[in-house]
């Protein structure tokens, strides 16, 4: 990228871009954004070159390109920028550079064959994010400056890229400058451009040149003696558009024209060569060869090879070499090998030009000399999508196979392009299903309803093997789930399982039923529903993963109901092997789902067994890094480690975990599953603090309250907001809230008071309005306490019964409180319970106990309340 003459009328561009490289290299090094947008010709391209020139000395400065033909192509962009540093380095100083991320990024870099699991597009973005921070702190005194030109025409995984790296950019010694065309971008990328929201950017949008400047291009060229009419009919016809000025410039020398006013009426016929049908004109009359050999370089699109544009024209290489150097000459092309064209509205305008058949012929010839080239499925992918469907089963199969490298290197949008081309050819029946089935898998993670409409068509009609069917309804209960579908989740889980043998793959679609029926959030039958899980599972030993799925499902469910802690720990450890996942049932083990471990941890979590919970959670954070899991599993997983410390009382500790959960999430999407568990333990968290205002944001921003989801939130959606409520003097509200909760979780027997601790709440609530309806509450969820067998249970319920007994009973009762509380994992809960029972008692020493405590926990409101307490007993002695 080299200046090729003087920029005219650029110098606040100029000036933006100098001051944003003077900020890259000065003693703060400040990365940053700038963006250059404007139409075609306006010099874009250009300016960048004007901008490498100027960092050449200060910076190390990458480049790369859209290109109009290639944006199908995934990571086209991203490999422009990387491959050329990257391929400087020894491969064992590649591999050191990639760390953990080499297997999940370097297959999108075609570095390496990719052999691991599918990847999380998100994973592979947050890697090559790593890749760059670690070149970029390699260049130690000369900061790195990334040059995008063309981003309209960029791949859709790269602008995927950019958008989050941008972001970030504050954080690093990297400037990115981009040009594009906003009108193309924004109508390829409606809801996302590549600029992404990084507070650091400067937009510069290029305006055209006045007469003056174009009069001072003009004589650049032409001389000094190119009259003032001669100048302004230039302008007039090009419209200050400085590409199109100079090539107009430079027929008129080719004609050698005088520049004076006689000649002026010629312009118009000599600027319309410059471009769409004038310059297809001008390249038909350079002879049928080089018409010919531009065709094929127009369909080639970039980093245009010679041999493979040969062959793709029919010639020999002696007939290339004179195509070639013929549009050299005429300023078509420029280069040697790769050649490129002069400039993208000529690529453009003979692309169009190639007439509509013979440009579908020339695409199907690229990709059979691709493949021939050993260049892989995935290479000529981009050349197959625009072939015309010809019931060609021969190409099905190379479209699903470029499919499957896609995935391979977390392109699934790439992948899904290929497929649903694929479809269309068409395949034949005995593939159709298959081919549907492979299409919902590859949205899974991208679109769920995409997913759901393929997978059901894959069931419908006859040819889908029966394992497969297995896993299309799997996956299609998974899709559901995702979109808020539970009840239809369930229902399909159960129609498949009526017409599936007894087996492997039977137990495992009655496995996912128990899944997504008990986690919705209403439910018709849900006693009757534990009563035949408990029937399915209780005599089961563990002895496969089937097994340990209904198991899970069972502990789970038991844990919810409160049944006894010990019988559900008991069901818990059948369904580990050595006290961890079994094989096939791990965290990214994509036959059963994570949702299996998770539904062990958050038991563990709520039978007091938080050592076992938090070494489950911490396998989940190893496991979704090393997989590159970085979007949706990987802020759960933050998530459930929130639950974890929150049920420490390690407060600080959860709501950082909470709070990164919620921004891992808000990089995939809004809505999630994720969202309302990480928000609604955050806000409980917050609580405990004592930080109402913040909790009240968080809700607010999360949209956390009516309607909820189909799928139950971590812990009681409702009961959580009904103590929001509560903590916010709203008294009469929370009451609603919370009566809600308990007749929604009563009818299902799911009587465990830390998911749901809607009746402590209630029954505080009600205290001075119903002391005696308060009271029956608060004795009911004591008996489900000492049936579930909990020290945390067991203390909390204590707690509560407290309030309503007699100030000699209310001392006992608060005492036992603390013994049990005191010998729970659950640190704030013991603090409540030692401030509560240090105020009953008078006793400055257990309130500052308590004060210790709660500080601990990072409960400042509680830790105040004790203090206060302990000054009021001082005060009154």
């Amino acid at each position: 990228m080299q200046p090729s003459r003087p920029l005219y009328e650029r110098e606040p561009e100029i000036a933006a871009a100098a001051q944003a490289v003077d900020a890259l290299c000065g003693a703060q090094a400040s990365g940053g954004l700038l963006i250059f947008s404007g139409e075609a010709g306006i010099g874009k391209t250009a300016l960048l070159a004007e901008i490498q020139a100027m960092a050449a000395d200060r910076c190390t400065v990458w480049s790369a390109r859209g290109g109009e033909t290639v944006t199908s192509v995934p990571f086209h962009v991203v490999r422009q920028l990387l491959q050329p540093a990257l391929e400087q380095l020894p491969a064992d100083d590649v591999r050191a550079l990639f760390g953990s991320w080499y297997e999940i990024t370097a297959p999108a870099l075609g570095l390496v064959e990719p052999t691991g699991p599918q990847p999380d597009p998100q994973g592979v973005r947050d890697g090559l994010d790593w890749v760059v921070s670690r070149l970029a702190s390699r260049l130690s005194h000369r900061p790195l400056l990334l040059l995008i030109d063309d981003a309209h025409w960029a791949d859709g995984e790269s602008l995927a890229w950019l958008a989050s790296f941008t972001a970030r950019l504050g954080e690093l010694r990297v400037l990115v400058v981009q040009a594009h065309r906003p009108e193309e971008l924004a109508a390829r990328e409606p809801a996302r451009t590549a600029a992404g929201g990084h507070p650091s950017q400067v937009r510069v949008a290029l305006r055209a040149l006045t007469p003056e400047a174009t009069a001072e291009l003009v004589r650049a060229g032409l001389g000094e003696h190119a009259d003032d009419p001669f100048c302004r009919e230039v302008w007039a016809v090009t419209g200050g558009n400085p590409y199109e000025a100079v090539e107009l410039v430079a027929k008129v020398q080719d004609r050698e024209l005088a520049p004076l006013e006689e000649s002026a009426g010629l312009l118009r016929e000599l600027g319309a060569s410059a471009r769409g049908s004038g310059l297809v004109a001008r390249l038909e009359r350079l002879g049928t060869n080089a018409n010919r050999f531009a065709w094929a370089a127009a369909v080639l699109g970039t980093d245009i090879s010679q041999d493979l544009a040969a062959t793709l024209a029919g010639m020999s290489p002696a007939e290339a070499a004179d195509c070639t150097a013929r549009l050299r000459e005429a300023r078509i092309v420029s280069g040697f090998d790769p050649l490129e064209f002069v400039h993208p509205l000529i690529a453009t305008a003979v692309y169009r030009s190639i007439p509509p058949a013979t440009r579908t012929a020339m695409h199907g010839r690229a990709a059979w000399a691709i493949t021939r080239a050993g260049l892989g499925p995935a290479a000529a992918s981009r050349h197959l999508l625009e072939v015309h469907p010809d019931d060609d089963h021969e190409l099905v199969e190379q479209l699903r196979a470029a499919a499957a490298q896609h995935l391979a290197v977390g392109a699934p949008e790439a992948a899904r392009r290929c497929l649903e081309r694929a479809l269309q050819e068409p395949p034949r029946q005995d593939v159709r299903a298959t081919l549907l089935y492979e299409l919902g898998c590859a949205t899974l993670l991208s679109s769920p309803p995409t997913t759901v409409r393929h997978l059901r068509a894959a069931l419908d009609p006859p040819g889908l093997a029966d394992n497969l069917r297995v896993d299309a309804t799997f996956r299609l209960a998974a899709a559901l789930s995702h979109n808020n579908q539970l009840k239809e989740a369930a229902l399909a889980l159960a129609a498949e399982a009526e017409r599936t043998a007894p087996g492997p793959g039977l137990m495992r679609l009655q496995a996912a039923h128990f899944l997504w029926e008990g986690m919705q959030a209403a439910e018709e039958d849900g006693a009757g529903r534990s009563r035949r899980l408990a029937a399915n599972a209780d005599h089961l030993t563990g002895r496969d993963n089937a097994e340990r799925a209904l198991l899970t499902l069972r502990a789970f469910d038991a844990m919810l109901r409160g049944e006894n802690s010990q019988l559900i720990v008991d069901l818990c450890e059948r369904a580990l092997v050595n006290g961890h996942p079994a094989r096939g049932l791990g965290w990214t083990d994509t036959e059963w789902g994570f949702e299996l471990p998770t539904l062990l941890g958050i038991t563990y979590a709520f039978t007091d067994r938080l050592d076992r919970a938090e070494e489950l959670f911490g396998e989940a954070v190893r496991a979704f890094e090393i997989s590159g899991w970085s979007g949706a599993h990987l802020a759960f997983a933050h998530t459930l480690l929130g639950l974890v410390n929150r049920r420490r009382g390690r407060l600080a500790e959860a709501e950082g975990f909470l709070r990164e959960g919620l921004r891992l999430a808000d990089r995939v999407g809004s809505g999630l599953p994720v969202h309302w568990d990480a928000a609604c333990l955050l806000i409980d968290t917050l609580l405990a603090r004592g930080r109402v205002t913040e909790a009240r944001k968080i809700a607010d921003r999360y949209d956390f309250g009516t309607p909820y989801p189909s799928a139950m939130v971590l812990p009681d959606g409702p009961c959580v907001r009904g103590r929001l409520l509560l903590a916010e003097g709203r008294t009469k509200e929370a009451v609603t809230e919370l009566e809600a909760a308990g007749q929604a979780l009563e009818p299902r027997g799911r009587f465990n008071g830390i998911w749901g601790p809607w009746a402590g709440d209630l029954a505080r609530a009600l205290a001075e309005e119903d002391p005696g309806r308060a009271a029956r509450i608060a004795n009911s969820a004591r008996v489900h306490a000492e049936r579930f067998g909990t020290e945390t249970a067991i203390g909390e319920a204590l707690r509560c019964v407290a309030l309503f007994a007699r100030p000699e009973e209310a001392e006992q009762l608060l005492a036992q409180a603390v013994r049990h509380l005191e010998a729970s994992p659950s640190g704030y809960e013991f603090a409540l319970a030692l401030v509560e029972h240090g105020i009953a008692t008078r006793s400055p020493g257990q309130l500052a106990r308590a004060y210790k405590l709660a500080t601990a926990c990072g409960a400042e409101s509680l830790a105040a309340r004790a203090q206060q307490a302990r000054a009021s007993m001082r005060s009154t002695e």
